[in-house]
């Protein structure tokens, strides 16, 4: 539609309505008209489908009505986070220009525009969880990622190698918002992911990022940031800078630098292991029942998120997870966590709080949270004082106190502010002297309208006579229906209601002017002064950051303290130079807390001489648990805390693999078995003698030889690149490995019966399984007895048949008896052949049994 179309076609305020969609096009737009956000056209068809609100049509534009939806401007939050949730970006359109003065449509302009990577506000976001908003740049060999959390500073850069390795970070670090160039190639993985948006390629331009970059910290170069190597990595992080500040509208300020994460500092746990050790999420999406759910007690939300970012990526940096160590034991002796805990429930989340200080969206109730705080911290410093490590001391170092900013806020804002500063009542009296006298004559009002009212009364003798304010009319004089014909010649009407007139009079006019004028001065005064306390927090700003973040590993390390105290976890000792894992009476942190009896710990014994177990056993006899709590230990470790153990000596590892469980991946085209052999292909291509593994019934999906030869080949290949290896499996062929290789060693989880009934010890011994129990578990899941007796029947016919075929002395026949799924069942002629018994025929039998089965063949 041309200009003059538009002009011709369509009503002023439509015009301008189209002016602003026309630069957002994908983008809700929320376009404010008095008192609500609305929506118009598709948009508004849009939003009535996913906030379930009412579609309607108002008025016309080009000749047609308008599909038209709304929401009260007061109650936006609610439904912002709804849109927000579900992936969808929000552009705010506000009144920027004054309704009485205005000549046509209100000027309006967008202020802000919310996308789910970018959102700071608190009802938003989920406090426990980090917002990131990532960019991603390269090609299928290399890659560039960067990250940003809004909410915190926190800019990180890297690159990576590999489809493989990328989607294990993004598995890690689970964006709420993935950037991509426009031009890339489309059905990658990476499509498939929510709230994936491109942007323009020239956005991710190495030399333009570098320029955006070295502005937004003030620096010549990125050097003293440790990124000066990186040039995918650096496009990823222009592309994200330039995006925050186009949806924010305004200055970044507590963003002061970018850090470059490295691959190799970090144990590396692809997608698929960290799903199925269920760090943070389990398979069922939620955080019940994960290893994060049983470690975080943290007094602050800052707190739950760390400790969530240092379980996600442990660290390989013995020096760091020696002073953790040593800080958690400090916290420990003379039991110090005690103390501490409850002083750091008193900070609150000032680092949400100072991300929306720097973005000047902070509310009152924000700095009432920080004002608490501020005046928290003397006390904390007083509980930190005995505790002796070094790096507990150095983090008090950073906190610090903040007696001046405290004493100011402490004068500034009244004990409870209400949610915004938008009417007032934030500033305490005595604060400011031009805002006390400017309300004084405000609420001097009162009492004004009270003499009046009295006055005005005896003055007419109308009893129904009373005085009043509204925020639309202003002051006013009201009398009753049946007593306004009797109102005074100096009554001026102003309002007629259902069953009153309203009036005002010369002198309540003047009054009007003069408070409503103090009203609204009060107001704008008020708001100066707001504006100017962000203005000294913002002079503060880095400091408070630091603060902010020493902070949330006090935290995370007095949680982890407590936990270690009541759970009853050792600390474990690194022994770098060597090769071992060894662990006395561990336990799976998970299993034991959802358990009602006591669990039953197990040792393990990893060492130069023993690189692999293979584990045999019944099902749920507790070989995955086994597994599983072997990998949480050693992660648990590499995050410098202590473990659920009686002793564990172990050397550094760089990768933890698994390779445990079934499921398709129907998305992706990919079966039940190609996903196994997926991860099992990257295990054997990137596991070293310095990676843990563990491989659970590698073979089981598809026949029995194939699946067998499979899982012994693994098993032989692990085997020679010497990893630490734990191998479960069924195959009970498997266990000769130990024969032909001196660093396999076999141990089983033990069962017993009872009445033909299992019950599971849960205890790992040394050798192999005698048996596999299979059916006793089918009997504990509830299928048939009929069905239990049949297979107990076909059971001992194929035992049968296995050890003739053994005796036979064929190697193809030593093999398991496992039909293929495929594979033609005997014909009936071949089984009477089979139980025939030649010498117990006579010449004429023979012949007769020759010319029958000749004809049963046809």
């Amino acid at each position: 539609m041309s200009r003059t179309e538009k002009s011709v076609t369509h009503t002023p305020m439509m015009q301008q309505y189209f002016g602003i969609k026309q630069q957002h096009p994908d983008q809700l737009l929320f376009y404010r008209m008095g008192d609500f956000y609305e929506l118009f056209h598709d948009d508004a068809k849009k939003a009535a489908r996913l906030l379930d609100i009412t579609l309607t049509a108002r008025g016309n534009s080009a000749g047609q009505p308008i599909p038209m939806a709304g929401i009260p401007f007061h109650a936006a939050e609610g439904y912002l986070a709804k849109l927000v949730k579900l992936g969808e970006s929000v552009v705010i359109c506000e009144q920027i220009g004054d309704p009485a003065t205005s000549k046509g449509p209100v000027e309006r302009q967008v202020v802000r525009i919310l996308t789910p990577g970018t959102v700071s506000d608190e009802a938003l976001l989920d406090e426990r969880r980090d917002n990131l908003l990532a960019a991603l740049v390269g090609n299928e060999r290399r890659f560039g990622l960067a990250t940003l959390d809004i909410n915190s500073g926190r800019f990180t850069a890297m690159e990576l190698g590999g489809w493989e390795t990328l989607l294990g970070e993004l598995e890690r670090l689970a964006p709420a918002e993935l950037l991509i160039p426009d031009d890339w190639e489309a059905n990658t993985p990476i499509e498939r992911r929510r709230s994936v948006r491109r942007r323009a390629p020239w956005e991710f331009d190495q030399d333009s990022a570098f320029k955006t970059l070295t502005q937004q910290f003030a620096t010549k170069d990125l050097v003293g940031f440790g990124c000066a190597d990186l040039t995918l990595g650096l496009g990823a992080a222009g592309a994200l800078l330039c995006y925050a500040k186009e949806t924010q509208r305004t200055a970044l300020p507590h963003l002061r630098s970018i850090t470059q994460e490295r691959f190799e500092d970090s144990v590396v746990i692809d997608s698929a292991s960290r799903r199925n050790l269920e760090i943070d999420c389990n398979l069922g999406g939620s955080r019940d029942n994960t290893l994060l759910d049983v470690l975080d007690h943290s007094a602050t939300a800052m707190g739950s998120r760390l400790l969530a970012r240092w379980l996600n990526r442990p660290l390989r940096d013995m020096t760091v997870l020696q002073a953790r160590q040593d800080s958690i034991a400090g916290l420990i002796d003379g039991y110090h966590y005690e103390t501490i805990h409850p002083v750091l429930k008193g900070i609150g989340d000032i680092e949400r709080i100072l991300a929306r200080v720097a973005l000047r969206s902070a509310r009152p109730r924000d700095l009432a949270r920080l004002r608490d705080a501020l005046a928290t911290l003397p006390e904390l410093q007083a509980t930190l004082e005995p505790v002796a490590t070094p790096h507990i001391g150095q983090l008090a170092r950073i906190v610090s106190t903040y007696p001046e900013l405290a004493e100011l806020l402490q004068r500034a804002i009244i004990d409870n502010p209400p949610a915004v500063i938008r009417d007032g009542g934030v500033i305490k009296t005595g604060y400011d002297s031009e805002l006390d006298e400017l309300q004084n004559i405000s609420e001097n009002a009162g009492q004004y309208l009270i003499d009046l009212e009295t006055r005005e009364r005896e003055r007419t003798g109308l009893s129904t006579l009373k005085v009043g304010y509204n925020r639309v009319h202003g002051y006013f004089i009201e009398l009753s229906r049946g007593q306004s014909a009797e109102a005074p010649a100096d009554y001026i009407r102003r309002q007629t209601l259902k069953g009153a007139e309203r009036f005002i009079t010369p002198e309540l006019k003047e009054f009007e002017d003069k408070a409503l004028s103090a009203r609204s001065r009060a107001l704008a005064r008020e708001k100066q002064l707001y504006d100017e306390l962000l203005d000294r927090l913002n002079d503060d700003l880095a400091h408070l950051q630091d603060s902010a973040a020493s902070l949330a590993e006090l935290d995370v390390l007095t949680c982890l303290a407590e936990r270690a105290a009541s759970l009853d976890y050792c600390r474990p000792t690194f022994v770098p130079g060597s090769s071992q894992l060894c662990i006395e009476q561990g336990r799976h942190p998970v299993v034991e807390k959802v358990l009602d009896g006591p669990f039953v710990a197990n040792d393990l014994q990893l060492t130069a001489d023993t690189r692999m177990l293979v584990i045999t056993g019944p099902n749920m006899g507790g070989k995955s648990t086994y597994m599983r709590q072997t990998a949480l230990i050693v992660l648990l470790a590499h995050i410098g805390a202590f473990v659920p153990a009686a002793k564990v000596e172990l050397s550094p590892v760089d990768r933890i693999f698994t390779r445990i469980g079934s499921s398709d991946d129907l998305a992706g085209g990919r079966s039940t078995f190609m996903v196994e052999m997926s991860e099992t292909a990257n295990i054997l291509h990137n596991a070293t003698d310095c990676s843990l593994v563990l491989m659970d019934e590698v073979g089981r999906g598809t026949s029995t030889f194939d699946g067998l030869s499979l899982a012994w080949s693994a098993a032989e290949y692990l085997a020679q690149v010497r990893a630490f290896t734990l191998f479960a499996t069924h195959y009970f062929e498997l266990t000769a490995l130990a024969d032909s290789d001196p660093g396999v060693a076999n141990v089983h989880l033990n069962a017993t019966e009872h009445n033909e009934r299992i019950v599971f010890l849960h205890t790992v011994l040394p050798g192999p399984a005698s048996q596999s129990y299979g059916l006793q578990v089918a009997q504990l899941a509830g299928v048939p007895r009929p069905v239990i007796d049949r297979a107990r029947q076909h059971l001992a016919d194929l035992e049968q048949q296995s050890l003739h075929q053994t005796a036979s002395g064929s190697v193809r026949d030593s093999m398991p008896l496992q039909n293929d799924l495929f594979a033609a069942a005997p014909h009936p002629l071949v089984e009477a052949l089979q139980r025939l018994k030649p010498d117990e025929l006579s010449p004429r039998q023979a012949l007769e049994l020759l010319y029958q089965w000749k004809t049963e063949l046809g």
